[in-house]
């Protein structure tokens, strides 16, 4: 039931008295009942502002939203993440070694080859011609040298044969039968036959020096004739062919096409200097995993392996150079382009594990606010021993499985009561009341006590 306040006569009777129209007397009117309440109500706009309207600090007041999480236990692995360049595991450039016409390519550009396959011919013929040339004079010097052999083996019987003759003729002479004279020529003659097996022997030498030198102008030529059939010296993928067939090519100076190896590949990064012990205590023994993200999308990490470490500390950026081998089988990764490199040192066993937003800094230091079981928060001091992304180790301070706050910090203190909600501020249940929350909060200046007595009342109870 409506109820005319005391005041309002007197308003209606003066604005009569200075003349005002009927209008004029109304909003008068208006003004004085919205200007004045009753007790109920003036009660209950007192009793709705507070510090029971704040959130209840001590656990007295409204429950405060969060968003909280449970600290889990799991391996953590410890991990540089870095930008590598990819390179090629091998880089031939195919020139020709020989002079001469370009006469056939036996693949496209692009393809694909393997270890031996043949990539072009080079007109043979003038090679072909070499070769027999130097043939048949290695046929010749041999025919020289098996008759220096021939020589030597006649000479060396008639030497002997003028030996024997000789020792005959100083037997005879000694008993008179000859003279003196005869006996001494057959021995001059013995030792001049010696003489021209020696001279025979250093023309043998010679010839056969002379066909171990032929024997390589042959050797040398079947080399070159080999030069004109140009094969792959690796596995590979070819680049562009820079020379067409029917096109004069120089001996070592014209480029053919290049073939690049890409199973496998190497991925080069630089890591600060900082982490070379535990790289280096890796090297030799159990080699570093290396990831590299794939560049198509939605693709699966590539695993490789650390191979290789620079032999000094780049001085200009305190970081070390690292090489990792990956074999890349699905030809995902190509040389020249940049990947995301994460190198894993280690992995931390059974680590206590929380999100990174939960932890929070203030005068004393490091801190979390861990939910008790009345639904109210305290504040824990704890020391965190590694950062990884989104993720933060905690060395101390925390067990598994406590629950601790991740988002609405900012309204907490020592004792704070808490209702648990999602990122969306939907509760969650559990923690704090719904007539925690106080209705009796909201009546701040009397918003909620203008709607009448019943109203009043219960803005009035969630305040208690």
């Amino acid at each position: 039931m409506f109820m005319t306040p005391p005041c309002v006569p007197e308003c209606v009777s003066a604005a009569r008295r200075f003349g005002l129209p009927y209008f004029a007397c109304l909003a008068v009117v208006l003004l004085a009942v919205g200007c004045s309440g009753t007790p109920a109500q003036s009660a209950a706009s007192g009793g709705g502002s507070g510090r029971g309207g704040r959130g209840g600090r001590g656990g007295g007041g409204a429950a405060q939203p969060v968003v909280t999480a449970r600290v889990s236990q799991r391996d953590v692995p410890v991990e540089i993440v870095a930008v590598g360049n990819v390179e090629a595991y091998s880089t031939i450039s195919v020139k020709s070694q020989v002079t001469g016409e370009l006469q056939r390519a036996y693949f496209r550009e692009g393809d694909v080859v393997k270890k031996g396959d043949r990539l072009f011919t080079i007109d043979p013929r003038p090679l072909e011609a070499s070769l027999k040339q130097a043939e048949a004079s290695l046929a010749r010097d041999e025919a020289l040298l098996n008759q220096a052999e021939a020589q030597i083996a006649r000479d060396k019987a008639n030497a002997e044969y003028q030996q024997i003759t000789a020792d005959r003729q100083t037997k005879l002479a000694a008993r008179g039968l000859i003279s003196k004279d005869a006996s001494e020529q057959s021995r001059a003659a013995a030792d001049a036959t010696l003489g021209t097996i020696t001279a025979d022997k250093a023309a043998y030498e010679s010839a056969r020096a002379q066909l171990v030198m032929q024997q390589s102008v042959v050797d040398i030529a079947k080399v070159q004739l080999s030069y004109a059939d140009i094969r792959s010296a690796i596995n590979g993928r070819t680049g562009s062919n820079t020379v067409k067939p029917g096109n004069l090519v120089s001996a070592d100076s014209t480029e053919l096409v290049t073939i690049t190896q890409l199973q496998p590949v190497y991925v080069t990064f630089a890591v600060p200097a900082v982490h070379l012990p535990t790289v280096k205590e890796h090297v030799g023994k159990d080699p570093l995993l290396v990831m590299a993200a794939s560049p198509e999308a939605g693709g699966q990490p590539i695993e490789g392996r650390l191979t290789f470490v620079d032999n000094a500390v780049d001085q200009a950026s305190d970081t070390i150079k690292l090489k990792a081998t990956f074999p890349n089988a699905d030809l995902r990764l190509w040389p020249g382009q940049f990947t995301r490199v994460t190198l894993r040192l280690t992995t931390l066993s059974n680590a206590t594990v929380v999100p990174s937003q939960a932890v929070q800094t203030g005068q004393d230091g490091q801190f979390v606010f861990v939910v008790k079981q009345d639904s109210t928060v305290d504040v824990r001091p704890v020391t965190v021993a590694q950062r990884i992304g989104e993720t933060v180790v905690i060395g101390k301070g925390l067990t598994p499985g406590e629950r601790i706050v991740t988002e609405g910090q900012l309204r907490l203190e020592q004792g704070t009561r808490i209702q648990a909600t999602d990122s969306a501020g939907r509760a969650t249940g559990g923690a704090g009341s719904r007539g925690g929350r106080g209705r009796g909060g909201r009546g701040q200046g009397g918003g909620q006590g203008q709607t009448g007595g019943a109203r009043s009342g219960q803005g009035r109870q969630g305040g208690q």
